[in-house]
């Protein structure tokens, strides 16, 4: 594998822990506000959430990148 696909997938899943951390964290601060057992569903949603959007930033993203690279160039 070369350092070009090693950054990508660095990057995914990077990229993955700080953005399903951060939305799952304030959409249920404004849905279920700050209550007992928080923490613990943060923590599930968050686990929930990041197994679904790696697969999804691995697999769509270079194809996205891809329209945007025609559309911009």
């Amino acid at each position: 594998m070369n350092i070009h696909v090693k950054r990508k997938i660095a990057f995914a899943l990077s990229m993955g822990i700080v953005t399903t951390g951060i939305i799952s964290f304030t959409l249920l601060a404004f849905n279920l506000g700050f209550s007992n057992g928080f923490v613990l569903t943060w923590l599930r949603s968050w686990g929930i959430g990041y197994v679904i959007v790696i697969p999804a930033i691995l697999l769509i993203g270079p194809r996205l990148q891809a329209q945007v690279d025609r559309l911009v160039s």
